[in-house]
């Protein structure tokens, strides 16, 4: 089958432009009549205009003529109208939805009785016909007409300017939205939903209404995400002066989503699991997730919406950059270490795991067969990892000098990264020109560094060498060294930082393409142009920009060096350094960079694990790790470490995570390594890990006067008190799995009553268990929460990734669960999605678990092909994957492919998979 493929250097401007367009929905219960009335503008003398739709036809009408049907042509989703005028002209089209049959959830749908709308990126075209694409940007007004008991609330982008009773129980409301906007950000609701008022006075005084729209039953749940839009609304004033600019703050949380949220002007439209949060069914996770996603959707108000892309290969202007502020406002809301470090584990569980698989593409990728395939960890996390390398290069003021000339050369556009790159360029008098192959080549580069310490010449040598991979795109031998800031330190033997200099062969030009750069020791980064021959520093940031450059270090008493690299996660690579285990060690007891600090001990468990692999494969027995236990038993009596950061630091490297460097994988092989590993540290440490983890929960649950706390609230201290609670708990219950269930099981009740995180963390601890009691627990967890839907998909989560021999009976048993709905996102993500990632089963010898997620990927495809490739994409190991396994995993994919339905997302996906 031939897919029609879209290609960036393709791009040209549009034709003709739309900066007026008027809506009117008339919403009956069948069906909902669509009248766009478009103002549009041809450019350039054009006659032929092109629109976008995916939707029923009743009439078009130009300057009030009806057009015959001789007068356009439909083919596929484009409706071609030929000979129109050159002068500006109306265009009424006249279209007909029925929301209740769509269950794709893009355009227009129904869920629970209530229409909503998701347009990003081409659902516009499913209610209407438009130049659907980014770059035409005008103003909206919306007139919506529904029965006023049915659909009481109607709303959409912008601010209401009139609303009224009509005939026959029916009443209207007209939303005009001042700010131009392209066809992705319209949105409208309708329906019965309960409101939670608020409001958010800005830094010029402005009042800015915030209303809140849910299920009744869910309206006392919106307090935390309320709260966490003020403190976003504030934050991006202070940060980045920037204000909101509507009358009006809209969000409307849906059960039925395909993502998380989605911006739209004004009227911001939610998945329930990132509004909905409150002691008894969020744990801190969640509430943090509530935080983070209101955060982003609201950011984007300025970078996105008021400036937005010109089209869909440059998403990552948009998704990139507020990711990175989201993180940031993440970051200053709590332990900016842990939320770094929880930033770069995604990233390298997911992101580097897409680059080294057939689905690898640049951050703005060159081509693309159906753009929904492509909000990707790429576009997003790593987008994100190079809008911080420009901060990380120009500091924080330089920075912030970039976004303004950004805001004042494109507010109101629609433009692209590298307008984004020349404002930071251009602002800063620095040069980003090679900088743009982090937007143009895909892969994960490797840096391969050695170092080398003379004490007689008191100078260090650091040599880096950087490699790109192959890519389905463009070879290794094709690709350009790609430039990058390298932040490092030094420390000696003892584990004091020292003080070095750079000789001038280390300085930058001012142009900032020289050798390397400084900064002070608070991080800030100097001016290219100043000279730092004389001057000491205990950190760099080194400007990385050829496949092999040399670097000397002025440094002067010392008789053993350790540097440390990569500082904060400085780049998003692969490091090869070849570490002694005591040097780790030494970092891991020292280094007062949090990211480095930890990073010492992944490379310590890496190794251990891998160590592990290697006597498995070679039939000898597994070797023990006194320096990694006593390393990890001095965190553990470590009393000053912050316990968010020291349960980061227990946290042994999921298999994912291990596989992100590596060619060739065995599943199976790298899970019993982990779990060796695992049983050896709960083994030697259990009673450090028993008495940090009561102490947490002393500390918890004691406030100043050391009286017990009758209530919970979320807050970064108590939340990492937990995670270090739960980071212990899973050791301890390996070392008498028997003893630990019967006492979870007796005080069940107990920490069940406290809150959901406590609840959620008991059984997850003990959620492999093979006992009747670990299945009866979960029951009652499920009875108990039957009628929540959020913690009822915790439930099925939990089923689908338990570690148990009957855990795929268990997940198949769940498909016909009450609570359980194929046609739900979110359910089929906790259940399946679950499941996919569970190594063990997902990756079983027989095939069965590839099979289980192929039938439900062609099942979802036939309703939901968005949901259905995101299911596909499971199988990206598929290179990489032993030969036994690999096998079956293609005949499953080759089974997919050769559906004569199969939608162009999932065929996308596995084709790529497959060649």
């Amino acid at each position: 089958m031939t897919q029609t493929v879209k290609y960036l250097k393709d791009y040209t401007a549009p034709t003709h432009l739309v900066p007026k367009t008027d809506l009117l929905f008339e919403i009956n219960d069948e069906h909902t009549d669509v009248f766009a009335t478009l103002h549009i503008e041809p450019q350039n003398g054009a006659t032929e205009l092109i629109l976008q739709g995916d939707v029923k036809l009743i009439s078009i009408k130009k300057n009030d003529e009806t057009l015959p049907e001789t007068a356009y042509a439909r083919q596929d989703e484009t409706l071609i109208l030929p000979n129109m005028p050159t002068e500006p002209f109306t265009l009424t089209v006249h279209t007909r939805v029925e929301p209740s049959k769509n269950k794709s959830f893009n355009g227009l749908y129904e869920s629970g009785g209530n229409l909503y709308t998701q347009c990003e990126p081409e659902g516009f075209r499913k209610i209407t016909f438009h130049p659907d694409r980014p770059d035409v940007m005008g103003e909206f007004t919306t007139e919506i007409r529904a029965n006023a008991d049915k659909f009481p609330v109607l709303l959409s982008n912008g601010n209401k300017i009139r609303s009224g009773s009509l005939n026959d129980g029916r009443h209207f409301a007209v939303w005009h939205d001042p700010f131009v906007k392209p066809t992705y950000l319209f949105a409208l609701v309708a329906g019965d939903l309960a409101l939670t008022s608020d409001f958010f006075i800005t830094q010029s005084g402005r009042r800015v209404a915030i209303e809140f729209y849910t299920r009744q039953a869910d309206a006392h749940q919106v307090a935390f995400a309320i709260e966490s839009l003020k403190n976003s609304m504030k934050w991006d004033e202070t940060r980045f002066g920037l204000e909101y600019d509507l009358d009006i703050y809209m969000v409307v949380a849906v059960g039925d989503f395909n993502m998380g949220a989605m911006e739209n002007k004004g009227l911001n439209i939610f998945n329930t699991k990132y509004v909905l949060a409150d002691s008894q069914t969020a744990t801190d996770a969640d509430f943090e997730g509530v935080e983070a996603v209101i955060a982003h959707e609201y950011f984007h108000n300025w970078t996105g919406n008021r400036v937005t892309c010109r089209d869909w290969f440059q998403l990552s202007l948009k998704e990139g950059l507020t990711v990175f502020r989201d993180q940031e406002f993440s970051g200053d809301r709590a332990s900016r270490a842990v939320r770094r470090i929880e930033n770069v584990k995604l990233l390298r569980t997911h992101q580097f795991a897409e680059d080294a698989s057939p689905m690898a593409h640049p951050v703005r990728p060159a081509s693309y067969v159906e753009m929904n395939n492509f909000y990707t960890m790429t576009v997003y996390e790593k987008g994100a990892e190079v809008v911080r390398m420009y901060h990380t290069f120009l500091g924080e003021d330089g920075f912030q000098k970039g976004m303004k000339l950004y805001f004042e050369r494109h507010d109101g556009q629609a433009v692209t990264c590298d307008d984004f790159r020349a404002a930071m360029a251009d602002a800063n008098g620095f040069d980003f020109e090679q900088f743009a192959l982090w937007y143009s080549q895909a892969g994960t580069p490797t840096l391969q560094i050695s170092g080398n310490y003379s004490p007689s010449e008191q100078k260090y040598i650091l040599k880096i060498k950087q490699t790109l991979p192959d890519t389905p795109d463009m070879p290794a031998a094709d690709k350009k060294p790609m430039m990058m800031p390298i932040k490092i330190a030094f420390f000696d033997e003892k584990g004091t930082k020292i003080a070095f200099r750079q000789p001038e062969t280390n300085i930058p030009s001012p142009s900032g393409r020289g050798l390397g750069r400084g900064e002070t020791d608070d991080t800030q980064t100097l001016s290219p142009a100043l000279s730092q021959r004389e001057r000491e520093q205990t950190e760099t940031v080194l400007t990385l920009n050829q496949a092999e450059q040399s670097f000397e270090f002025l440094i002067e008493n010392a008789r053993q060096v350790t540097p440390s690299l990569l500082r904060g996660f400085s780049a998003p690579v692969h490091l090869q350094f070849d570490y002694t285990n005591e040097q780790l060690a030494l970092l891991l007891a020292h280094d007062d960079d949090e990211f480095a600090r930890w990073e010492a001990g992944q490379t310590l468990l890496r190794r251990a694990i891998f160590a592990n692999e290697t006597a498995l494969q070679q039939g000898n027995d597994l070797p023990q790790n006194p320096l990694l236990i006593q390393a990890l038993r001095n965190i553990l009596n470590d009393n000053n470490l912050d316990a968010a950061f020291k349960a980061m630091l227990l946290q042994v490297p999921a298999e994912a995570e291990l596989w992100g460097e590596r060619d060739h994988i065995n599943p199976m092989q790298t899970t019993m390594a982990r779990e060796a590993l695992l049983d050896e540290i709960a083994h030697a440490l259990h009673g450090e890990l028993l008495a940090t983890a009561l102490n947490a929960r002393e500390l918890e649950n004691a406030d100043k006067r050391g009286k017990e706390i009758a209530f919970y609230e979320y807050n970064p201290k108590d939340a990492g008190l937990r995670a270090l609670q739960y980071a212990c708990f899973p050791l301890i219950h390996r070392f008498d799995e028997a003893a630990t269930i019967e006492q979870v099981f007796e005080h069940y009740d107990e920490m069940a009553r406290k809150n959901m995180t406590h609840e959620w963390g008991v059984l997850s601890s003990i959620n492999s268990n093979a006992s009747a009691k670990r299945d009866e627990l979960l029951a009652r967890f499920a009875a108990k929460f039957d009628h929540q839907a959020l913690v009822m998909d915790k439930y099925f989560s939990l089923i689908a990734c338990s570690r148990r021999a009957d855990t795929l009976a268990q997940v198949q048993a769940a498909l016909n669960h009450p609570r359980f709905a194929l046609d739900n996102p979110n359910k089929v993500r906790a259940l399946i999605g679950t499941f996919a990632r569970n190594v063990p089963h997902f990756h079983a010898l027989d095939g069965s678990g590839y099979a289980f997620v192929a039938q439900h990927i062609k099942k979802i495809d036939a309703f939901n092909p968005q949901v259905a490739a995101g299911l596909a994409r499971a199988f990206n190991l598929l290179k990489r994957i032993e030969p036994q396994r690999q096998a079956l995993m293609c005949a499953e994919l080759e089974a997919i492919v050769a559906l004569p339905a199969l939608s162009k997302d999932v065929r996308e996906i596995v084709e790529k998979i497959l060649a």
